[in-house]
């Protein structure tokens, strides 16, 4: 297969995302309770080193979805003010219905990352989670990052996958799949059967969705090429992203509703243990390069 053009990136990102949005929290388990706030704040802490003392006044989410980080964060006081961009207008209208929702005021613009429609120094924090690893041009990308930010403005990005943590991945992948028949017998759950859903072609879209996988340096090399100062990276999640990639290839297997509550409660519950495990024992002593996701932090002068 020839390798897509940017254009063409960008456009299964946005088939792929307004197709995905309806079910986009289910799927992944999104919070905005007291759970997902914790997580958002726990994840832009670890990122920037820590949180100031006083709430970022205008914040500004590259790839926003269904507004997980930004309502969060906003419920949080972490941030004042949210403007949300995203290249599907499925998910900001997502967005939009969480934050009616929640009682929140957010602005949606639907937007590239690497063009953004934003004046010169026009925000505190440009900020994304999961979304570097869509984008076909990072260098423009952290360019107009920088452009948009106020002098002494941060980036934070979190969840992007690493290049060697995306080859782990693989493994537990592979296990889940060859165990899924036994685990759906003993769960009592039905194979699911892509064929006859509605969005069953939108699977195959993500090997073009997923454009890049990262070495900290590679991350690093676009802050700092973009004038970035006090680029920071490092690696979150080990033993729970292992855990994770196996639950959902496990339940991915499997008709969504017959999967039971006890099991779904049993994997989450797992995660944040084992989450919390990488926290205190892992993150702070091995190299970023060993964990599946990545977050990069950095100053504009």
């Amino acid at each position: 297969m020839s390798t897509p053009t940017a254009e063409r990136i960008k456009e299964v990102n946005e088939v792929y995302h307004d197709a995905a949005a309806a079910s986009y929290d289910a799927k992944w388990g999104i919070d905005y309770g007291a759970t997902g706030q914790t997580q958002v704040g726990e994840k832009i802490r670890k990122a920037l080193g820590g949180l100031p003392d006083e709430p970022f006044g205008d914040a500004l989410e590259i790839g926003a979805g269904t507004g997980y980080f930004t309502l969060n964060l906003l419920q949080a006081g972490v941030i004042e003010r949210a403007t949300a961009t995203d290249i599907s207008q499925g998910m900001l209208d997502a967005l939009s219905g969480n934050a009616e929702r929640l009682g929140l005021e957010v602005a949606t613009v639907t937007a590239e990352a690497e063009s953004l429609p934003f004046e010169d120094e026009s925000f505190d924090l440009v900020f994304g989670h999961a979304v570097l690893h869509h984008i076909p041009d990072l260098r423009r990308g952290f360019s107009e990052f920088h452009r948009v930010l106020r002098p002494g403005g941060l980036i934070a990005f979190c969840g992007e996958p690493s290049r060697y943590g995306d080859l782990l991945a693989a493994v537990p992948k592979r296990t889940a799949l060859l165990a899924a028949p036994l685990w759906r017998r003993l769960t009592g759950a039905s194979k699911r059967d892509y064929h006859i859903e509605p969005h069953a072609k939108d699977h195959a879209l993500e090997a073009v969705v997923d454009v890049h996988a990262f070495s900290p340096g590679s991350l690093a090399g676009f802050a700092r090429e973009a004038g970035f100062d006090g680029v920071r990276v490092r690696g979150e999640e080990l033993l729970a992203s292992v855990h994770g990639w196996t639950m959902r290839t496990l339940e991915s297997s499997a008709v969504p509703e017959e999967i039971p509550w006890g099991w779904k409660s049993f994997a989450f519950r797992s995660y944040l243990a084992l989450q919390r495990l990488d926290r205190r024992l892992l993150e702070p002593h091995l190299p970023p390069q060993l964990f599946y996701n990545l977050l990069i932090s950095a100053r504009r002068a």
